[in-house]
């Protein structure tokens, strides 16, 4: 007999990354998802996790005095967002808390490793709301069986859908196209993709904006199992009222068995296939899958850290690893003679040099392959080094090669504090300390947070090539002067 699940209560009196509540019970410590300090929630046993045992949120019995805040009607059965009902204040206090206690840990075991006062108070997004320029929906629906939905997967249901439109992160345009987009589907009369017969024809719906330029990009992602006429599906589209443009309409085909986005064939069916943003006076060509930071002016934010941690360069050769399309590549071309960025993603790569040729800046050289792999046949030597891996932080390989080159600094930044903890302590066996640390808050209302940290290397050799370069007020002085000149 299946054993029955007790509903259980108790007060959330700690907060661990990225969203683990440690509730208190009168049976002990419990470790429930989604939960805010200062709630009071019901919430049933599901496993012990390192001998902990972990709890599925059932409901909040009574809030936290920190929220003040109404969420969007979908908060609590969405699962993008967990800061909606508490101020900016205190999402960032609680982020930066996170962040600074697992820093601590790992610096109480190599005391002589990290600088006084290395800890810097969080930075907070300029925006909070409406900031994401690109959101990927899922079609499918909240019961089996049930209306067709297009919007975010359900807390903890996964194969559950609730149509999201009223979502406060993305713009106001994209939560339109998706309204547009689910009628659309309705009236066809086809289905969405069952994720276990795997027919139907509807997958998802993936929705780009610039921030700067107001350019859309819609790509609609389907099997190949019907034809419709896709005809009727533009003309609802460019008919809208939007603040921006849409710029181009595309059918993405994927007919793989997993949830991710595939691209297996990228039909144009309406202008062009790819639009325009910037970054910093920067100017970027962005294509459907091109990696492109979610939070444009939150993106400006952590790239300004970057480069006050990288501070007054004396740099011949700067290598920028897991560049994805070369942001922080290009904006430190101007700070070293060479620039190498280095991504796995060959099509990142390729959007990368499109990009860098567009701005005029030809001391980069983008190289397409695994960082550990280039690196190991790579004849050139750094001077500095930037890296910006993946959630799952860098690669053994990778790791091991950038700490024997021995250079003075490295900035490291990081969108998921734990991988970088796992990384540090190699640094500081190869003796390097920690001299800086700040967490950007780039994602407000949902988990995510970036971390920026400079690491140096007191005992590092001096380069045999030197540019004296600017610092990072100078930088940006100048920057500001050219685009008003521009404008």
């Amino acid at each position: 007999m299946k054993k029955k699940s007790i509903i259980r209560e108790g007060k959330v009196v700690g907060l661990n990354f990225p969203n683990k509540g440690i509730v208190q019970t009168d049976d002990g410590i419990c470790v429930v998802k989604n939960t805010i300090p200062g709630q009071t929630v019901s919430f049933f046993s599901k496993r012990k996790r390192a001998g902990v045992p972990q709890g599925v949120l059932v409901d909040i019995i009574e809030k936290s005095v920190i929220e003040t805040l109404e969420g969007c009607r979908h908060f609590r059965t969405c699962g993008g967002c967990v800061y909606q009902t508490v101020p900016i204040e205190e999402e960032d206090a609680l982020k930066e808390k996170m962040v600074k206690d697992i820093l601590a840990s790992v610096v109480s075991n190599f005391p002589e490793s990290a600088a006084e006062g290395y800890f810097e108070d969080i930075v907070s997004s300029p925006v909070h709301s409406s900031y994401r320029n690109k959101m990927e929906f899922s079609f499918g629906d909240m019961v089996k069986g049930g209306e067709m939905c297009l919007g975010m997967h359900v807390t903890g249901h996964f194969n559950d859908v609730v149509t999201v439109d009223d979502c406060n992160i993305a713009e106001a345009d994209m939560v339109e196209i998706l309204k547009a987009t689910l009628d659309f589907a309705k009236k066809t009369g086809l289905p969405f993709l069952n994720k276990r017969s795997h027919e139907g024809y509807f997958r998802h719906l993936l929705v780009r904006k610039g921030r700067y330029t107001g350019e859309i990009l819609v790509d609609l992602v389907t099997t190949s199992q019907f034809e419709p006429d896709l005809n009727e599906y533009v003309k609802s589209l460019n008919g809208l009222k939007l603040e921006g443009e849409i710029v181009g309409i595309l059918n993405t085909l994927n007919n793989s068995l997993g949830d991710a986005v595939i691209n297996e064939d990228t039909r144009i069916l309406y202008g062009r296939d790819h639009f325009y943003d910037e970054i910093l006076g920067l100017k970027f060509r962005i294509n459907p899958f091109s990696f492109f930071q979610t939070n444009t002016l939150g993106a400006e934010v952590l790239y300004k850290k970057v480069r006050e941690f990288a501070g007054e360069l004396n740099v011949n050769t700067l290598f920028d690893l897991y560049c994805g399309t070369g942001t922080i590549t290009q904006l430190m071309a101007d700070c070293a003679k060479n620039v190498v960025g280095v991504e796995l993603v060959e099509e990142a790569v390729e959007a990368a040099k499109i990009n860098a040729e567009n701005n005029g800046l030809h001391n980069i050289k983008f190289l397409a392959g695994d960082v550990g792999e280039i690196l190991s046949n790579l004849e050139e030597l750094p001077d500095m080094i930037i890296v910006d891996p993946p959630r799952e932080g860098m690669t053994p390989k990778a790791l091991e090669k950038v700490v024997s080159y021995g250079v003075k600094n490295i900035v490291y930044v990081s969108c998921k504090i734990t991988s970088l903890a796992r990384d540090l302590p190699e640094f500081f066996k190869a003796g390097y300390s920690l001299k800086r640390a700040v967490p950007v808050n780039m994602f407000p209302r949902t988990t995510g947070v970036e971390t920026v940290t400079l690491l140096i290397n007191q005992n590092a050799k001096a380069k045999h090539h030197v540019r004296v370069g600017i610092d990072a007020e100078d930088y940006y002085r100048i920057k500001d002067s050219e685009k008003k000149e521009d404008e």
